[in-house]
């Protein structure tokens, strides 16, 4: 068995917590955190079962940036 680290990002969206993965592109839900995260690590270990090593993405010091957006 393979062990890979994985960045994750995790918010809240309403009543649920939203999970996803800044190395594949997975993402899952939750009622809480930790089922969030729980459901994202299952649903990208099924991912890793048929995925090549250049499907997974390097992410080096992931940063949140704020943006203003004006729009119409």
């Amino acid at each position: 068995m393979k062990k890979i680290s994985l960045k994750n990002l995790v918010w809240k969206e309403g009543k649920y917590y939203v999970s996803q993965s800044l190395n594949v592109d997975i993402s899952s839900f939750g009622k809480t955190k930790k089922e969030a995260v729980d459901n994202l690590k299952e649903a990208v270990s099924l991912y890793l079962e048929d995925a090549t090593v250049k499907d997974i993405r390097e992410v080096i010091r992931p940063e949140l940036v704020t943006s203003i957006v004006t729009y119409a």
